[in-house]
């Protein structure tokens, strides 16, 4: 069989790229390696922006109403509330389930396996020896295989690598925003998921203590003191990954597999939605060579802020990050607007 679209990868961005794709008319299988839902360490806070791209696939994940981002770092404390909408605190699992379950109702076809080679003809790609597909999404993550074998990949930075650590505990949310606690070598991004569990969920260096760096934070150190844990520990990274491009004839790179910043914005799963609608709108047009465009407008507000924000957490600028929100709320807030959208 040739399908009309194959899509490498199963998590959140690959199911919403497979939904997509069927809500057009398209075949759609969906390849991945890994067999039941799959859990990732991630900050797990959906912004305003990614909530009705959801609904819009006929997918309502039970979670926790997210109504701004609050900062704080040594007694200081800034806070915008979201005037886009609201934002939705899910847990990694209960999304995948929510999407695995849209893309079945569909008929999303499925296959567990790796992918190893990729051949890119004329007309269709064909994955290993197993099928053909007329395109061919790549949402296999950070370190895209997909990337690799087609050649968009390019070697990832060395300096400056940055990783996640992500540990929910069993205690009752305190807020209903997204607070984002800066220490003096991480930021710890405390998410509400349920009514009886948050996720905490450390961006820093390679080789960071995620305890000692949540010690080193006593105010939320003590907001969880006590606390069973409420999941496995995970961790993600390095985050920084670059492409030479995004399209390589039939094969589309969508989400974290095209290119990925940082993920102190927390917007990566918004930006990867909105790429697989573009991406599916481009196949649906016979165009396949206009996602490129689309890709960098789409993408063009997470990439600048986000490496400007970085830089600042990674430089001597990072002590006077929170103070500056503080002292200039409405930039503060025209910031978060601008990523939530």
């Amino acid at each position: 069989m040739i399908y009309d679209v194959a899509v490498i990868g199963g998590g959140p961005v690959g199911l919403a790229a497979a939904i997509e794709a069927r809500l057009a008319g398209l075949s759609v299988v969906v390849v991945e390696q890994r067999a039941g839902i799959i859990d990732k360490a991630c900050g797990e806070g959906l912004m305003p922006g990614a909530v009705p791209l959801l609904a819009r696939l006929g997918v309502w994940p039970d979670g926790q109403p997210l109504r701004g981002i609050s900062y704080l770092q040594g007694g200081r404390c800034v806070t915008h509330r979201f005037e886009s909408g609201e934002g939705l605190g899910v847990r990694r699992t209960v999304l995948q389930q929510a999407l695995a379950a849209r893309a079945e109702e569909l008929g999303v076809a499925r296959i567990t396996t790796k992918v190893e080679k990729i051949r890119v003809g004329e007309h269709a790609v064909s994955v290993d020896t197993n099928f053909d597909a007329r395109y061919l999404l790549a949402c296999d993550g950070l370190h895209s295989t997909v990337a690799r074998l087609v050649g968009l990949a390019r070697p990832a930075p060395q300096r400056g690598r940055r990783y996640g650590v992500r540990q929910h505990y069993a205690i009752a949310p305190w807020s209903d925003n997204v607070e984002v606690y800066y220490g003096t070598t991480s930021e710890i991004y405390v998410t509400p998921v349920s009514d009886t569990v948050v996720g905490l969920s450390m961006l820093a260096r390679q080789h960071t203590d995620f305890d000692e760096a949540l010690a080193a934070i006593p105010d939320l150190a003590a907001r969880v003191a006590g606390a069973e844990y409420a999941s496995s520990r995970r961790g993600a990274g390095p985050f920084r990954q670059r492409t030479r491009a995004r399209v390589h004839g039939r094969v589309l790179l969508v989400g974290d597999a095209s290119g990925y910043v940082d993920a102190i914005t927390g917007e990566g799963l918004r930006v990867g939605f909105a790429q697989a609608t573009e991406a599916v709108r481009c196949i649906v047009a016979g165009r396949p060579q206009d996602y490129e465009k689309a890709w960098k407008r789409t993408t063009r507000d997470f990439r600048v802020l986000t490496r400007r924000l970085v830089f600042a957490a990674t430089t001597p600028l990072r002590p006077g990050i929170v103070p500056l929100a503080a002292a200039a709320p409405q930039l503060f807030g025209s910031v978060v607007e601008r990523l939530a959208r």
